[in-house]
């Protein structure tokens, strides 16, 4: 078995007064998606906010190389890229420099940007501001910004909303890279991200193997 980068124990989260899960344990090797669903309500977004340290999980423990991340939250952000439903972009800022923006706040270097940029069909609206973009461009934008973060983790909200067709096999090439390439990914979605083993975890199931994704 590969060793495990993420491991979750005993993890447990409210909503609203509301317990959403308890008792969630799971773990994560180099290489694997896990692809969260169930029902509207049933926690998915939460258990991202949660992992992305963005929430604080009533009880459990959240480890990356067997090290406790709540002890250094900065570093555990500098590791993850998060991408919700809002897509949060800077509206006055060019597609190209919310990319470059976020990659220097994380303390890292712009370099590969065309290629990113290239991944999602963004070239041609490199020099547009982001307030002008369509609901789908600003999405290709948030997901480029994931792919060009270079972060291990990807924590993942319906990634494929207001994409098209081409978009998405965009996102589904940009991801099977991320995943070959060492890294991993948790993405709530309803859909399949094309990703052959991928686990599925359905919550308030349990954890499951996909032979074509989630």
């Amino acid at each position: 078995m590969a060793p495990l980068f993420l491991e979750i124990e005993g993890l447990a989260c409210r909503r609203g007064g509301r317990r959403v899960f308890s008792s969630l344990s799971f773990g994560l090797a180099a290489g694997e998606l896990l692809a969260l669903t169930g029902r509207n309500g049933s926690g998915k977004t939460t258990l991202l906010r949660a992992l992305a340290g963005l929430v604080r999980p009533d009880a459990g423990t959240v480890r990356w190389q067997g090290a406790d991340v709540a002890r250094d939250i900065d570093a555990w952000h500098g590791r993850l890229a998060w991408l919700g439903h809002l897509d949060g972009l800077k509206g006055d800022l060019t597609v190209a420099e919310n990319l470059v923006v976020a990659q220097r706040l994380r303390g890292g270097r712009p370099d590969g940007l065309e290629g990113a940029l290239l991944a999602f069909d963004l070239g041609p609206l490199a020099a547009r501001q982001v307030r002008t973009l369509s609901a789908g461009q600003r999405r290709r934008t948030a997901l480029a910004r994931v792919a060009f973060s270079a972060a291990a983790l990807w924590l993942l909200d319906e990634p494929l909303n207001a994409l098209d067709t081409s978009a998405q096999q965009g996102f589904r090439s940009a991801l099977q890279a991320h995943l070959a390439a060492g890294g991993l990914a948790i993405a709530a979605t309803h859909a399949d991200l094309g990703v052959a083993g991928a686990r599925t975890l359905e919550l308030g199931s349990s954890l499951s193997h996909s032979g074509g994704g989630a």
